[in-house]
């Protein structure tokens, strides 16, 4: 589940690993229907190539939507509460305050877009999803979506294109090279057997045998593609031979299911025979992933009982040259990951379960995620900070399918509250504020035993809902976790409670009552020498900014600063807007400048929007206040929509609202309202990075013309 980068606007569709084959007909077909409908699905068995077809459509169909084509997998959500959490973090909307739904958030956000969005693997989400397409789709004229699924959504205004298989060529009819090269299964065979053994072609000796064999499997793209790879180890008449007994001893055990899932489950039953002992074990072990996996978590997880942890590098590119994984590199630069096809990835956990292994398997997976979000907690203000930020974000499905685990598996509930507290952080950067709070209300749920873990629980839980401006619910938590502690001796506790009432306190519009009780858990939390005195020294530094005490803003910012590392992208980056804007209000423009640039480009490499929207916020004040009129007006409308992805609304935030009005006033004065709104409109077109790019560069105008 990773976010959406730097390139928010131009989409996140990924790279085709493997060529595309055929399907011409289909892809004409659903590019004219999606021209004319505004939900389409992509209908079909397991492994007929819906999600390939799916996005072969949408690549071709970016051109037409401004606002991008955005992929929303949902294989591995199993919960109907996350699906428009899902699609906020795809899209990086995030809603850090207000008591707002994420489907709000996705109204709002999407309601001027001409964007593309992707549903995958629709299938077990069939009602919920029905539903929020529907909602979106009457609220934002200029979106579309392409669903796929096994079964239609049932929608209002849904349009159905049902995949069908491969053609495949009689064999009773006079067959020539160029009659078979015309259809796509045999097509389909000789280019991944190419692959899978470099010379392979047909020929005349064993055209006739390809041609069976795609017919054996009724044309289905992953099971050809299965069997293909099989001309590496052996030739065609035994992968023919070998296929018809398997699938006819199959069929005759197995008459209740549909013929072509049948053949797909067979095909997929003899690549599983074919696999080595160890190679079978990995297999039904790495089906405990959610979203994929790295060389690590797969040691760490798969390995043990029969299975040496060395082996595991060979076993993995074993199961890679058999296409039971595929190897991507999405969201981790240059670290590979390895997922699996839905039919295989259910495949290996029905394999896994009849093993009787699966829960030992997926408490192992559980403890692996455990030990990654408490290590990168620990690794918090430090050089690794951004790296650890990052693989988390990576590993949100995953990190989901641990938490679900605790809380579905009896006696595991104490360890979900330690993972969902761990990643108190995680929740606040990534702005998942809701998303947080739904896991911790199932967990303190779940496991009412007192702890340390609980109350920091109900302290995480109560900041998450005060910063969503829940702040009678934030209050309610953090008395009782004020109640365990004092139980407990838990100074720690404490001090977070204190620190946010202070905040609550500061959102009710008491500024110094706010900071007299950060001021308190600050030395409470010095006392304890812990590194969330940063977070303390943040809250405090802007706090006391809008109290009109810039000069000591300035030094609790500059020692907030100093106790993070210069490669710590994102406590950095957040520390030098604090300084800013302390700067700002002592009149020190030059150096607010300096200090948000430099924000903002230490933050480029993670591109979080609630930071962007501040800095480009705060240079837009600046150049109004340096006689930038038309500058101001455009950095002004780049920060809008990203203010509204936030669902921040600015005259609710003490810290900004007054300069951002006396901003706009002056530069709408000089400008004229006309002139103003053509600036700011054009400011509200640019993408992310030229919205940076503007921003960072004082003269020019960004490379795109809108």
């Amino acid at each position: 589940m990773a976010g959406a980068g730097s390139g928010w606007l131009v989409g996140n569709l990924p790279g085709e690993v493997t060529s595309f084959v055929g399907r011409r007909r289909e892809t004409a077909q659903a590019t004219r229907l999606l021209r004319r409908a505004r939900l389409v699905t992509l209908t079909g068995v397991a492994g007929i190539g819906k999600t390939r077809l799916a996005l072969r459509v949408a690549a071709q169909a970016r051109g037409a939507f401004l606002d991008g084509v955005w992929l929303v997998e949902l294989a591995a959500l199993t919960d109907d509460a996350l699906l428009a959490p899902a699609l906020a973090d795809v899209l990086d909307i995030h809603y850090p305050q207000g008591q707002r739904s994420a489907t709000d958030m996705l109204v709002d956000y999407l309601q001027d877009k001409q964007l593309l969005l992707v549903l995958d693997n629709c299938e077990h989400l069939l009602d919920v999803c029905a539903v929020l397409a529907c909602r979106l789709l009457a609220a934002a004229p200029g979106l579309r979506i392409l669903a796929t699924s096994r079964q239609a959504l049932a929608a209002s205004g849904e349009h159905r294109l049902e995949v069908p298989p491969l053609p495949v060529p009689d064999p009773e009819q006079p067959m020539t090279p160029r009659t078979v090269a015309r259809h796509e299964a045999v097509r389909l065979f000789a280019e991944r057997g190419a692959v899978a053994r470099p010379g392979f072609v047909i020929d005349p000796h064993n055209r006739a045998t390809i041609v069976r064999i795609c017919r054996r499997l009724d044309g289905i793209p992953l099971a050809i593609e299965l069997a293909a790879l099989r001309v590496r180890a052996m030739p065609v008449n035994e992968i023919l031979h070998g296929l018809d007994d398997y699938l006819g001893f199959l069929a005759a055990g197995s008459r209740v299911a549909v013929p072509r899932v049948r053949t797909l489950r067979a095909a997929i039953d003899w690549s599983f025979a074919l696999c080595s002992h160890e190679e079978k074990q990995l297999w039904a072990r790495a089906s405990v992933f959610a979203g994929g996996f790295d060389l690590d978590a797969a040691e760490a997880v798969c390995s043990g009982q029969g299975i040496a942890r060395e082996d595991v590098v060979d076993l993995v590119a074993g199961l890679v040259d058999k296409s039971v994984l595929t190897r991507t590199h999405e969201d981790t630069g240059t670290r590979a990951r390895y997922r699996m096809l839905e039919a295989i990835h259910q495949y290996g956990q029905e394999r896994l379960a009849s093993s009787g292994q699966q829960t030992a398997m997926r408490a192992r997976h559980r403890d692996h995620y455990r030990r990654m979000v408490t290590r990168a907690e620990q690794e918090w203000l430090g050089p690794n900070e951004l790296a650890w930020f990052t693989a988390l974000r990576c590993e949100h499905a995953n990190l989901r399918a641990a938490l679900e685990f605790c809380l579905t598996e009896p006696g595991q509930a104490r360890v979900g509250i330690e993972i969902a507290a761990a990643l108190w952080l995680y929740w606040f950067f990534s702005c998942s504020h809701t998303e947080g709070r739904y896991w911790l209300d199932r967990v303190l749920e779940s496991n009412p035993q007192p702890s340390s873990a609980r109350a920091k629980a109900l302290w995480l839980n109560g900041e998450l809902a005060v910063m969503q401006s829940d702040i009678a619910a934030g209050l309610s938590m953090v008395e009782d976790c004020r109640g365990l502690a004092h139980r407990l001796g838990d100074e720690s506790a404490l001090a977070h409670a204190t620190r946010i009432v202070g905040v609550a306190t500061y959102f009710q519009n008491d500024v110094p009552g706010g900071v007299g009780l950060l001021e308190d858990a600050l030395g409470r939390l010095r006392g304890l020498r812990s590194p969330d005195v940063w977070v303390a020294l943040f809250q405090l530094t802007v706090m006391t900014a809008t109290l009109n005490e810039p000069e000591r803003a300035v030094d609790l910012g500059e020692e907030c600063l100093a106790l993070s590392h210069p490669r710590a992208h994102l406590s950095r980056s957040w520390t030098l807007w604090a300084l800013a804007i302390s700067r700002w209000l002592t009149d020190d423009r030059q150096s607010a400048n300096r200090l948000v640039r430099e924000g903002l480009r230490t933050d480029q490499p993670f591109t979080n929007r609630w930071g962007l929207a501040h800095s480009i916020e705060m240079l837009g004040w600046i150049a109004a206040a340096e006689g930038q009129y038309p500058r101001a007006a455009r950095l002004l409308g780049a920060a809008d929509p990203l203010w509204r992805s936030t669902g921040v609304q600015l005259t609710m935030v003490r810290y900004l609202a007054q300069s951002h009005e006396h901003c706009e006033h002056i530069a709408r004065h000089a400008l004229g309202d006309e002139q103003f709104t053509v600036a700011f409109q054009h400011g509200t077109r640019f993408t992310p990075d030229q919205a940076i790019d503007y921003a960072l560069d004082q003269t020019g105008e960004p490379s795109t013309t809108v």
